[in-house]
């Protein structure tokens, strides 16, 4: 390879990681597991909601359920976690048309977490990586974090 063509693909490069960065870098990771227990001592009940269908009757259904829990539960006593992967992924895209539910819920509490691997695979399919609604927290796979849940004491359900 050239100097000349070893720089291009190196700045290519640089262009395509600092384009992915401000999306990412506006959504962090989720807290540990333990963190997230911790923070609700007094839950006595803890739900994993999973959301890996891209239907937006799936999608609302998921935000009702959670907010069915918080309306029988009270936000003190129950910790709520939906986990985006796959097509589902689209329910925590900006500026999605649930967007104020989805910010609403989490003002009492639930968190929202978005798949890495969707993201990356998402990114590929769509040519630039799809902004997050901020109260999305990133982990490295759906799947990974709904068993890390369920170890944990979580009840995990795919309306």
């Amino acid at each position: 390879m050239s100097h000349f063509r070893k720089h291009a693909a190196i700045a290519a490069l640089m262009v395509a990681l600092m384009s992915a960065a401000p999306s990412v870098m506006a959504n962090p990771a989720a807290e540990p597991i333990s963190q997230a227990v911790q923070d609700k001592p007094f839950a006595v009940a803890r739900v994993a909601l999973q959301i890996s269908d891209g239907s937006g009757d799936k999608q609302q259904l998921v935000l009702n359920v959670a907010a069915n829990l918080l309306k029988f539960y009270g936000a003190d006593k129950v910790d709520i976690e939906v986990v985006a992967f796959g097509p589902g992924l689209r329910l925590l895209f900006k500026n999605n048309a649930l967007e104020d539910q989805i910010q609403s819920l989490s003002a009492e509490g639930v968190r929202f977490s978005a798949c890495d691997n969707t993201i990356a695979a998402m990114t590929k399919t769509l040519g630039h990586v799809p902004e997050l609604s901020p109260v999305a927290k990133i982990v490295p796979a759906g799947i990974v974090r709904l068993v890390e849940l369920n170890k944990a004491g979580y009840f995990v359900s795919r309306p």
